[in-house]
């Protein structure tokens, strides 16, 4: 009878040894594939004993304020499909947005007519080397975005932005800034995933009514709403937020604001 060496240097029975067994499992064993652990005893649980049971699953994203009952409302914008978004509001509003996708990990370009109202943040933030660069209308450059390094890109380009040479794509959004209801809005809408609503004029929310199909309720309440309310519009789905800054964001951004 023969034997083989482990390369412990032990010998190991061949094949077919008294005593022994050539299992699937064993042969497995022997080439080194996976160790078998230790038993333990299932766990189980009977059916009304699974009420008890919580997972801590939430929304994955940016936390763009509280809704009505207080919960933190949760925007993702780390998509892996395209995902624009328009919003007919206050800069302060978008800066905000802005910082606290930065905050999340993503690269945030910014496209503006107005860098000086940026230069606070680009500032504070490390000179544009950390996460946020301002650049000219229509001087955006191919950003590169990526499962790893998702991107957002927010137009700032007054009341009628030119058509974007950079658009939204895997793994990056796309967040184009209107003052107020402009005559490419129309156009915008269409092609937006989520629309954000501060406060407009009653013409403005009448026309914007009849473009998102929205209650009578909403549009009598779009002209009254506060600084730092949103409405948020998403297909048939509707959120007032409410944008609550920390202090670091007061100090750097200020108050909440729908004026600029």
């Amino acid at each position: 009878m023969t034997a083989t060496t482990t390369r412990t240097g032990a010998p190991e029975p061949s094949p077919g040894a008294p005593g022994t067994s050539d299992s699937p499992g064993r042969r497995l064993l022997r080439a080194g594939f996976g160790l078998v652990g230790p038993r333990h005893a299932r766990h189980s649980a009977s059916v009304e004993q699974l009420g008890a049971l919580a997972l801590p699953i939430g929304d994955d994203g940016v936390v763009i304020g509280v809704d009505g009952e207080g919960r933190p409302a949760v925007l993702g914008l780390n998509r892996p499909t395209p995902y624009d978004v328009v919003l007919i509001g206050g800069l302060w509003t978008a800066q905000v947005l802005a910082l606290r996708a930065a905050a999340t990990g993503a690269r945030v370009a910014v496209e503006t007519g107005r860098p000086q109202a940026w230069a606070q943040m680009v500032h504070a933030m490390g000179g544009g080397q950390n996460g946020l660069a301002v650049y000219e209308v229509g001087r955006v450059p191919p950003q590169g975005a990526s499962a790893g390094t998702p991107v957002l890109v927010v137009r700032d380009c007054g009341m009628r932005p030119p058509r974007g040479r950079v658009a939204s794509g895997p793994w990056q959004a796309v967040l184009t800034l209107l003052p107020y209801l402009s005559p490419v809005a129309p156009r915008l809408l269409r092609q937006a995933r989520l629309v954000g609503v501060q406060r407009i004029s009653p013409d403005e929310s009448a026309e914007l009514g009849r473009a998102l199909a929205l209650p009578r309720a909403d549009v009598d309440a779009l002209p009254t709403l506060a600084d730092g309310f949103t409405l948020w519009c998403a297909d048939r789905d509707r959120q007032y937020v409410m944008t609550q800054p920390t202090d670091a964001e007061i100090g750097l951004l200020g108050t909440p604001r729908r004026m600029d």
